[in-house]
């Protein structure tokens, strides 16, 4: 076996000379800091021409995974998560008992209508 080495190895082949910094235009941008509720930052970067109110106002942070806000002294608060309720948990919320067993009276007798009982 030949003694020897790799003529490229460790070069960008067809990519132009090593050290280049003109690899094409860069557009104008703007960075936005975040803040997390542990007082971790973050920056994104969007570009110059987009408009306020399309730069989001909270994001998530991407180490903390807590939302992110653009207000250093005020950084929103983590969301309390709801326990998944059940449709009869929804319906229980919004009907007492006593109108839980009027209904089930009418659609029975409905029932019972139908069969010719």
């Amino acid at each position: 076996m030949a003694v020897g080495g790799n003529a490229i190895r460790g070069t960008r082949v067809g990519s132009g000379p090593m050290g280049e910094q003109d690899h094409g235009h860069h557009a104008e941008r703007i960075s936005v800091s975040y803040w997390d509720s542990l007082g971790n930052e973050t920056v994104r970067y969007y570009a110059a021409g987009v408009p306020e109110e399309e730069i989001p106002d909270v994001v998530d942070h991407p180490h903390s995974g807590l939302p992110a806000g653009r207000d250093k002294d005020n950084p929103p608060q983590v969301a309390r998560n709801e326990p998944y309720k059940t449709h009869l948990a929804y319906v229980k919320e919004r009907r007492t008992d006593e109108e839980a067993e009027q209904l089930l009276d009418e659609a029975l007798q409905k029932l019972r209508d139908r069969r010719g009982e």
